[in-house]
């Protein structure tokens, strides 16, 4: 049977047809489906305002605020004296009221937000570069195998668990006190408390890749297996490293808070930062116990609104937590 041009021409649009694929239909790459997931999950909406807020607080808000955070405004005027218990609260001119120097309580809340983000993305920072190169290293020598990939391996692996044997506010407060009290130590002893938790996180994501078809695959073709950690194997370990820096960023507030609390960081209380400002505030619980109650609120938020981002992710990027 004879197949003219015209029925030829229609059979061959209708397979077209078929085979076409819709726009919804199409296939997406896994940060695209994970953001689709984070838009309908509702922990994921109220983490990422939260933090939203915070962010936009500390880079704009010291600009706008209506008192400088050091200045003793309640001293030069007179209404405020600690040393007979007299600090007045909230005002008209003054929404959270003043503290036990005479300063403005929301502008220093404000500035100290800057601080605060400050400390926890340095030293959030610090610790995810330090753990992934231990991590990544550990990992392409396991991947590599040979003797000499399992020496290296071995050797990183029983340093990363001598920090994992102490515990992280030990091991934070041993650094701190080493290097002096100051801001700058309290990011490197924070930093240095989730250098093994990226380690071990990037190296055993490392190893799961490194059985991978695509590696067997580079394999196959004579790729070099140094240049297939490089360029395959570490860039697909990366997203349960970067969903744990969103949730180191929660303790690494709150440990930065306790450093400061217990007197380990800036030694200027003048430079406003919620963990000092919650330590200044202990002598005056029984007069104005608010001056605590301020600072460990937004703490206690920040650090929820980076938890609430990170576990969403983490559930958005992990098949085996899909609901």
């Amino acid at each position: 049977m004879t197949i003219t041009p015209g029925k030829k021409r229609e059979k061959i649009d209708r397979l077209a047809e078929l085979a076409a694929v819709r726009d919804d239909e199409r296939g997406v790459s896994l940060w695209q489906e994970a953001f689709r997931r984070l838009r309908r999950n509702p922990a994921a909406i109220v983490g990422a305002v939260i933090l939203a807020l915070f962010v936009l607080v500390a880079v704009v808000g010291p600009f706008l605020v209506p008192y400088g955070a050091t200045d003793s405004i309640g001293i030069r005027e007179g209404v405020v004296k600690s040393g007979q218990g007299i600090i007045p609260g909230p005002s008209g001119d003054h929404w959270l009221g003043y503290d036990h120097q005479g300063r403005d309580v929301f502008s220093r809340m404000i500035v100290g937000a800057r601080q605060t983000l400050l400390v926890g993305v340095v030293s959030t920072l610090i610790g995810l570069a330090v753990g992934a190169l231990i991590g990544g290293v550990a990992g392409a020598a396991a991947g590599l195998g040979g003797r000499w990939g399992r020496w290296v391996d071995s050797t990183l692996m029983r340093f990363v668990d001598m920090l994992l044997a102490l515990p992280s506010l030990l091991l934070a407060v041993s650094v701190a006190a080493l290097l002096g009290a100051s801001l700058t130590t309290v990011m490197i002893a924070v930093g240095v408390v989730s250098v093994p938790v990226f380690a071990r996180l990037l190296r055993g994501s490392m190893i799961s890749q490194s059985n991978s078809d695509y590696v067997l695959a580079a394999t196959s073709l004579g790729v070099k297996r140094s240049r297939i950690a490089l360029t395959h194997v570490v860039p697909n370990s990366l997203a349960p490293v970067i969903v744990q820096a969103t949730l180191t960023l929660a303790t690494a507030i709150i440990e930065a808070a306790a450093l400061s609390f217990l007197g380990l960081g800036n030694p200027d209380s003048t430079i406003p930062e919620w963990g000092v400002m919650l330590a200044d505030a202990q002598p005056y619980l029984g007069i104005r116990p608010a001056l605590a109650i301020y600072p460990a609120v937004a703490i206690i938020i920040t650090a929820l609104g980076f938890t609430l981002l990170g576990e969403a992710m983490r559930e958005a990027l992990d098949p085996k937590l899909r609901k």
